[in-house]
């Protein structure tokens, strides 16, 4: 698949996802970007936004599988990777598949489970493969989890860890619909037999797998490998920050940075690519230090701040 055919297989996904969900087009291209770049995504936001609905219909225009986990304080490991079963016809254990196993995963409200049944993850997100009683078992490809938390009401969850976190290629939020987005929203009820809008699948799992497959074709010149570099590397410097940016989240700016290229039907990263994923792929990797929290300081104030200092490349060098 060329990067023309590409740039068309993803501008009929956004057309059937927004088609369908109320929201600005550009979160469901940040959303449909982690999805290019092999990676993970993170949506927080206040509940009723339309987070599930946005992972359901992104799932049924990819023409993939579909699994949804609503993580619970009670949630156990096993409820997510699978158990073996004992079959009395057969005299012996069985494994039962988890929800894990599909190709999207909705881990709605993953700040409510704890820990440890968040850490179940960590291996399917980063290795493709779950582990269950001494076996190991791949998960399908594609394999991609879209997951959700609430930035309120924070009494009885916890808390991801950096290391959670950071296994997300990015983080957005949805935000409220504009005023004629809720009036659409209203529009849409006021007749109980009206059929809502559903999405229908413009592509399958062979093709997904074909589009992930397209970034990794994109020419990224030499002045843009160190412009993505040093942007990471300048959130390390700022006083600001406890914890800047890892080696991993600067891998996850340059996949990032090419698929945001495919979407643009572009065979060259633009510094405006770099630019348009920055704040989803760096801001939440920033770990803010105790003074800069007590001063409210936003994590992406302090990004705004290092691609002020840091200087774009030329396009005429590129």
């Amino acid at each position: 698949m060329d990067i023309d055919d590409a740039a068309a297989q993803c501008e009929a996904v956004l057309g059937e996802v927004t088609g369908t969900v109320i929201g600005e087009r550009s979160f469901f291209e940040t959303v449909l970007t982690g999805v290019l770049a092999d990676g993970h995504v993170l949506l927080e936001d206040v509940p009723g936004t339309g987070k599930t609905l946005t992972a359901r219909t992104l799932a049924t225009a990819l023409g993939l599988e579909f699994n949804r986990i609503q993580f619970t304080p009670d949630l156990l490991p096993s409820d997510i990777t699978g158990t073996h079963v004992y079959n009395e016809h057969e005299g012996e254990f069985e494994f039962s598949e988890g929800p894990v196993f599909a190709n999207v995963v909705l881990a709605d409200e993953i700040n409510r489970a704890p820990p440890k049944t968040q850490a179940a993850l960590l291996e399917a997100m980063e290795e493709g493969q779950v582990s269950v009683d001494g076996d190991t078992r791949d998960l399908p490809e594609p394999f991609f989890v879209i997951a959700t938390q609430n930035p309120v009401e924070q009494e009885g969850t916890f808390r991801l860890p950096e290391a959670q976190v950071d296994r997300f290629t990015v983080k957005t939020s949805m935000g409220y619909p504009d005023r004629d987005g809720e009036l659409e929203l209203i529009d849409r009820r006021a007749g109980r037999t009206t059929q809502a809008p559903s999405a229908d699948g413009v592509t399958d799992r062979e093709t997904v797998i074909e589009l992930q497959a397209v970034p990794e074709t994109v020419e990224t010149h030499d002045d843009i490998r160190e412009y993505v570099v040093d942007l990471g590397r300048e959130t390390r410097q700022d006083s600001r920050v406890e914890v800047g940016v890892s080696p991993r989240g600067v891998q996850r700016l340059f996949e990032a940075a090419r698929a945001r290229a495919v979407l643009e039907g572009r065979s060259f990263v633009a510094p405006d690519d770099v630019r348009n994923v920055v704040y989803p792929v760096l801001t939440h990797r920033l770990v803010l230090t105790g003074e800069a929290q007590v001063r409210d300081i936003e994590k992406r104030t302090v990004v705004t701040d290092v691609l002020d200092r840091v200087p774009v490349p030329a396009m005429d060098d590129l």
